[in-house]
């Protein structure tokens, strides 16, 4: 699934289309409108004719401000990529593998293409006064925001009964850390993922949110993490931070700090890999 660096990276991916008007819109599969309860119908109407602003993103959030000519943004397309969403920019009309929405913009075509069907687009009021579209309202900062503020984060994280890594992942508390840049960044801070938060140290606790900063930032320079052709980026191409990762995946390979086997478990639905000589459960 993307997580807040391959996010990103579509985010800036993007940008030139500030400005660009929507001269059409064509849903081919109605399930990428799971978000946008009123259907196709409404919303390639109301998405027809409108001016794209300037790309913003919350953890795995992304949302382009629209507005009419002469008028101030009112509402945002809002973007979930889902586990294999992927937003493709193309100068001529070509199609694509998995496309559900299309989107035509000043000689341009932008394709919303999903092989999974999780990822989903909406129209969505924008509210507050930072703008933020309704249904992201309830998602906390990320790591990698300037508003972010790791004291507050800290000592709501060790007030609550639960383990580590599920803390990581709980959008509520942090944003955009999803499983690989969780395991990541426990690895780096030498951390279980089951370690139980309210018996950690603010200080052991402002050392994971620090090397989740750390870690995004490292696969942002790369392009994100890509392992397969689910994700990739506007031009269609992927990322490399897959070569660069310490802990996720590598479960039986030497732990690159001490030599011991990494680990893997059981976690929810997914996997947790550590070292057990380096992330030892205090």
């Amino acid at each position: 699934m993307p997580e807040l660096p391959e996010v990103e990276v579509v985010r800036r991916g993007l940008l030139p289309l500030v400005g660009a008007e929507v001269e059409a819109v064509e849903v081919l599969d109605e399930r990428a409108l799971r978000r946008h309860q009123p259907g196709a119908a409404d919303f390639e109407a109301r998405l027809t004719g409108t001016v794209l602003g300037e790309p913003a993103r919350r953890g795995k959030f992304l949302w382009v401000p629209l507005a009419r000519r002469g008028q101030p943004e009112q509402d945002a397309l809002l973007v979930h990529l889902g586990m294999s969403g992927q937003l493709l920019l193309d100068d001529e009309w070509r199609p694509h593998r998995h496309e559900r929405v299309r989107i035509a913009l000043d000689g341009r075509i932008l394709v919303f293409a999903d092989q999974r069907t999780f990822g989903s687009l909406a129209l969505d009021p924008l509210t507050g006064p930072a703008a933020i579209p309704s249904q992201v309202a309830h998602i906390a900062l990320d790591p990698l925001d300037p508003a972010f503020v790791p004291p507050a984060v800290v000592r709501r994280m060790r007030a609550r009964r639960t383990e580590l890594k599920r803390a990581l992942l709980d959008q509520s508390l942090v944003s955009g850390i999803g499983n690989i840049y969780a395991d990541e960044a426990l690895w780096a801070a030498r951390l279980h993922p089951r370690q139980p938060t309210a018996t950690m140290s603010a200080q052991a606790a402002r050392r994971v949110l620090e090397e989740s900063r750390h870690v995004m930032e490292r696969a942002l320079a790369e392009g994100g993490t890509s392992f397969d052709a689910l994700y990739v980026n506007v031009n269609g191409q992927s990322g490399y931070f897959s070569r660069s990762l310490t802990a996720y995946g590598r479960d039986g390979k030497p732990c690159l700090r001490c030599g011991r086997a990494l680990v893997r478990e059981t976690f929810t639905n997914r996997s947790s890999h550590f070292c057990p000589r380096c992330q030892r459960l205090r």
